[in-house]
Order: C-alpha cells, then sequence, then structure tokens
C-alpha cells in the first residue's frame, strides 16, 4: 500500500512512501510482555549473564553452572537471544554489551537486585491484577494508600535493591553544588541515602540530613557507611510530611517523591521545604517528567500508570505543573533539566 506524498509548494505528488498494513503483531507482543519479564526476571535468579561471564558459554556448562535442565537452559539463552540480552555463535552464548555492564554480579554496576523492588508481589499485583478498576476508580487498588502507606516494608526493599539504578542521577544532582566550603543538605524522602551521600563526596564540608522511616534509614546508614561519610549524614526517622527538620539548609533533595501525590498535597509539601531553605537556597527535584502531551518520553509517560495502580492520588506531572507546584509554595524561578537516565532535575530557587 503506498500514499501520495504532496510538497508544501506544489500540487503534484513526490515518490510515493510505503505504508504499513494493517498488523496484529504488536497487539499480541503487549499481550505477552509479562513473558518476558519472566523470562528476564529468571535468568538473573538463576545467574545466567555472571555464568556466561566466567566462562560458561554452552547449554551443557550453563545447565551444571546454574542447576537447571538443559532443555530449560536451551529454550531460556535463545529467548534471551531473540529479546537482545545474550547473543549466539553455533553452540555459543554471550552476553550483550547492556548484560555486560548491567547483569553480571561481577560488575561494579550490576542491577540485578532492582527485581526485587520492580517485581515484588504487591506491585506486580498492582499491574496485572487491577488495572482495569484502577482506571475506573482513578487509584490503586491497594490497601489504604497503596505504596505509601506509612512504615511500608516495600521501601526497605527499595532502599536495597534501587541504589546501583539511582547512582547517575544522584552524581548529575552532586555536580549541582560546590565542591568546597560549608553546605547543608536535606535529603527528604532519602531511601538508600545516595543522593544525599554523593553530596558528601563531592564536597567534604557538606553535612546531610537524611529524612525517612527508621527501617529505611537503616539502609541509608549502612551506604553511607560504606562510602566512608557516615560521620556527615545525621538521620531523622518520620514522616516527610511531619518531622521536624529545622531549617537553614544550603539544599533539599526532592527524589522520586512527588509523584505519589496529587497536586495540592505537593504544593502544601513544598512551602515546608521552602521554609526549610536559607535565602538562595536551592529545591532539587528528580522526576519522571512528561512533556505537555503526555505520551513523550516514553519512560517519564509510561510511569503515570505506575502511579496510577500503586497509589490513591500520584501522578506523573508535567514541568509546568511542577513549575505551578512550586510556585504557588513561594519559589523564585525553576529550571528544567533532563537526564539520560530518563528522569528529570528540577531546580528551583528560592
Amino acid at each position: 500500500m503506498y500514499r501520495p506524498v504532496y510538497r508544501r509548494d506544489s500540487m503534484f505528488p513526490m515518490a510515493p512512501e510505503p505504508t504499513l498494513a494493517p498488523n496484529p503483531i504488536g497487539i499480541f507482543e503487549a499481550l505477552h510482555a509479562f513473558q518476558r519479564t519472566g523470562v528476564l526476571v529468571a535468568a538473573i535468579q538463576l545467574g545466567v549473564f555472571t555464568a556466561i561471564a566466567e566462562g560458561s558459554t554452552t547449554i551443557p556448562d550453563l545447565a551444571a553452572r546454574c542447576q537447571a535442565s538443559e532443555k530449560g537452559i536451551r529454550i531460556l539463552c535463545d529467548t534471551l537471544v531473540v529479546d537482545r540480552f545474550l547473543t549466539k555463535d553455533g553452540e555459543h552464548y554471550g552476553n550483550t554489551q547492556d548484560a555486560a555492564i548491567f547483569l553480571n554480579q561481577h560488575s561494579p554496576a550490576y542491577m540485578g537486585g532492582v527485581t526485587t523492588f520492580l517485581n515484588d508481589p504487591v506491585m506486580m499485583i498492582g499491574f496485572l491484577q487491577s488495572v482495569t478498576d484502577a482506571v475506573r476508580k482513578g487509584g490503586t487498588m491497594l490497601p489504604g494508600s497503596g505504596s505509601v502507606e506509612p512504615e511500608n516494608p516495600l521501601w526497605v526493599t527499595f532502599a536495597r535493591a534501587m541504589a546501583p539504578m539511582m547512582l547517575p542521577a544522584a552524581r548529575a544532582m552532586a555536580s549541582l553544588i560546590p565542591e568546597s566550603g560549608p553546605y547543608r543538605v536535606l535529603d527528604i524522602a532519602a531511601g538508600h541515602g545516595m543522593f544525599g551521600i554523593a553530596m558528601a563526596q563531592r564536597n567534604p564540608q557538606a553535612q546531610i540530613t537524611a529524612v525517612d522511616w527508621s527501617a529505611v534509614l537503616e539502609v541509608a546508614k549502612e551506604n553511607a557507611g560504606k562510602a566512608g561519610v557516615a560521620d556527615r549524614v545525621e538521620t531523622l526517622p518520620g514522616s516527610a510530611f511531619e518531622v521536624n527538620w529545622g531549617t537553614g539548609y544550603d539544599a533539599a533533595l526532592i527524589t522520586n517523591f512527588l509523584h505519589h501525590f496529587d497536586a495540592p498535597t505537593n504544593t502544601q509539601f513544598l512551602r515546608r521545604v521552602y521554609d526549610a531553605l536559607k535565602p538562595g537556597g536551592q529545591a532539587i527535584t528528580l522526576e519522571f517528567v512528561p512533556e505537555d502531551d503526555r505520551v513523550s518520553p516514553p519512560l517519564a509517560a509510561r510511569f503515570a500508570l505506575t502511579m496510577l495502580t500503586s497509589t490513591a492520588k500520584g501522578d506523573a506531572f508535567t514541568f509546568r505543573e511542577l513549575d505551578g507546584m512550586l510556585s504557588a509554595a513561594g519559589f523564585a524561578s525553576s529550571r528544567q533539566v533532563r537526564l539520560e537516565t530518563g528522569q528529570s532535575l528540577i531546580i528551583s530557587t528560592k
């Protein structure tokens, strides 16, 4: 099938442009997408990528190394080739570049642990069993307020699993602060603590105050100890909406937090942040920020569905919406910086 293409300044058609005939394959791929998730999770749990990195590249060797059947390993590995996580040359399998960097347990950039959060049963139930009802309701079908229930153990899982994935964003945030001189940072909903830790590593005089639920802060303490900055990280357990975190901060970090709540709740919260900063201080927000069309970029646009199925009132907000909340809270100006990770930094000045 072809359709004519016209130049703007001409009534005559240019060379015909091919168009795709109707094809249901995209529908089938979407309905089977859960299989791709299951295959990748299985490969991580079995240690397939690590085994290949260690030299087990054939089916018999991989089956022995992963303690699995040869038939199962063959089918799993061939599927991983189709899904572009492995390569295949005759009887030998290899890791793709991304798998070698992010899925080999010996790699310093290993991210396989994120499955414990992203594929947590609570998160999966929200998607697989109740999207229809969540769409009808306009919010999660999980009990209470969903993932943001106080002291939810899910956030301990998050803190332990997601630190490697957040390192690039943490380093980008740290690049915004001075490399020396006294500097006070309020790390709100600190989780694993890597954002504040990155700032403490950049500036040896930076002092970090981390706020989160008590069990989550234990993970942040562990990470601060490993990073050698534990003496400059203070923890304040409790709700970010209620705990008294004081005033006089140079920067406040609001990382992956605002998307859990609606605009009025966020505006009220941001007023607290504004009051905590010294004049000229900055709020640095990390969020998935779709364009005004709400369908691009894809990762940020799709994140709204995650909030619909896991929170009572959460959403993925556009920069225009976030800027409105920040302005209403008193901030003089805000600017957006898109990161290669698919998220954005919003830098707001008091």
